[in-house]
């Protein structure tokens, strides 16, 4: 190597300066930068940690307990031996008992006392007492939010919401005639973000004593509740004056919990998978699944069996000026009968308001039967009046849900196009697929499948057939002649 030219150091010299300037400049601002960012890191770490498991964990510590809720109405009686579950009635009070800080209440309207349809009879008892439990809350320094329809059902004069308003209750109407031309139809509970109820039951004395229900409470588990507490917001935020549907909801009202990413949970120490559905579809933010996917999806998995129980089944539009055509539900049902040989059974609520039309859509189903190697099934559940003919809109079943062999659905809403496309409604999912293939006795599987064929063998349920050879048979049943 030579000896550098005079030249050469005279260059040297002349940029030295500014060049070991900048480069102390560049090394100073990101040591600056590291600095504040290990500060930050070191002074937020527990929360950061939280943020990103929140973030991304989709599996939950929660020792959740699962137990189905049913109403049995008065004079219904079932075998001896039959199995029976905890009444709705008793659910909705250890929930009010167990209350702390926070109960959300959403309902399509409120009937609580025989006075609200101007009904006298001792079966409105418990809804009274549930009405006084509810209005001493405040007392207890518990935050009572209810959301609920704008819109009054028939031969309703309920003071119920403004007795509880009076007792310190917040209270607000949404009104989803005006934004989606529908109602507010979903029926949930959060009790101090950790305990929830879904299901059928309004909040009417009658969905205790004289109508049957089913839905499920699920205990000391915060991972589903604050993830259900996100659809009750986004009710609660729309009972507000002059709101509008967000498009797109703000982030706060998303999930990551949904049926490609379920939340991994233990329920009575079982396995499962889980998540909440929504509808319609301008109510589900993102993330959210909605109610038809959840329902389709399920069917489309089912491969032994897919029992159903609800209370309306109609291909089409029920309550639109033009009635349309929607086949979604009807056309995963036959194939799920024709090319998977799933053997499905339907049980549908049949009363004196049952549309007769309805009858029609469901031979349609069960004359599939015909073809070789297919099994589809479909009887009526009738509720006898009984002594009971005085009391409006009562005596009928009215449950929402159905089972396959490792799927457990339960929902609120009919399966007709206005239920899922104008009008709100929730379902709870749950997956609990075994591996050694044998099932505990308290899985919510076992549970709702053991409740589908009570009711499917009970006195209760008639055949398409019987309906048909003997069109009396209801008022028979009903000892009405």
């Amino acid at each position: 190597m030579g000896v550098p030219s005079l030249q050469g150091l005279q260059r040297f010299n002349k940029w030295q300066g500014p060049v070991v300037f900048l480069l102390l400049v560049i090394f100073s601002l990101a040591t600056f930068e590291v600095i504040q960012l290990v500060r930050k890191l070191t002074e937020h770490s527990s929360a950061g940690e939280e943020a990103w498991k929140d973030l991304h964990s989709t599996i939950c510590d929660d020792p959740c307990r699962f137990v189905l809720a049913e109403s049995v109405p008065e004079g219904l009686v079932y075998d001896e031996n039959a199995t029976k579950y905890q009444s709705t009635y008793n659910s909705w009070i250890n929930l009010i008992n167990m209350a702390n800080s926070s109960l959300d209440i959403a309902s399509f309207y409120w009937t609580l006392t025989g006075s609200d349809i101007n009904v006298t009879d001792p079966t409105s008892k418990p809804g009274e007492i549930l009405l006084h439990e509810l209005g001493k809350l405040p007392l207890k320094k518990v935050n009572v939010r209810i959301a609920s329809s704008t819109l009054t059902f028939p031969h309703q004069l309920s003071t119920d919401l403004k007795i509880l308003k009076e007792k310190g209750i917040h209270i607000r109407k949404v009104n989803l005639k005006k934004l989606m031309n529908g109602v507010l139809h979903s029926k949930l509970w959060i009790v101090d973000k950790k305990h929830i109820y879904i299901g059928s039951a309004n909040m009417d004395w009658r969905a205790l004593s004289q109508v049957k229900e089913l839905g499920a409470v699920v205990y000391n588990c915060s991972c589903l509740a604050n993830d259900f507490s996100k659809i009750f917001d986004a009710y609660w935020s729309l009972g507000e004056p002059n709101a509008t549907i967000p498009s797109p909801w703000p982030s706060s009202y998303s999930t990551k919990f949904n049926k490609e990413t379920p939340l991994e949970i233990k329920l009575n120490g079982t396995a499962a998978k889980t998540y909440f559905s929504s509808s319609p579809p301008r109510m589900c933010p993102k993330g959210r699944t909605t109610d038809l996917d959840a329902i389709l999806s399920a069917i489309n998995a089912a491969k032994k069996f897919l029992y159903v129980s609800v209370m309306e089944y109609f291909p089409t539009s029920r309550f639109l000026r033009h009635v349309l055509y929607w086949p979604h539900i009807d056309d995963s049902l036959r194939k799920a009968a024709i090319e998977r040989h799933v053997h499905v059974q339907m049980l549908i609520g049949y009363w004196k308001h049952t549309d007769k039309s309805m009858l029609a859509y469901l031979q349609s189903l069960q004359a599939l039967r015909n073809i070789k190697k297919v099994h589809f099934d479909v009887k009526l559940f009738i509720v006898p009046v009984g002594k009971f003919g005085n009391i409006p809109y009562a005596r009928v079943s009215h449950t929402k849900y159905f089972v396959t062999e490792n799927i457990a659905y339960i929902g609120t809403s009919n399966w007709s196009f206005d239920y899922f496309n104008s009008t709100t409604g929730v379902g709870l999912l749950i997956n609990q697929t075994l591996e050694n293939n044998e099932e505990a006795d308290d899985t919510a599987h076992h549970q709702l499948k053991s409740l589908f064929q009570r009711d499917w063998n009970s006195n209760y349920s008639i055949t398409l057939d019987d309906l048909k050879n003997n069109p009396d048979f209801p008022l028979k049943m009903n000892g009405l002649i």
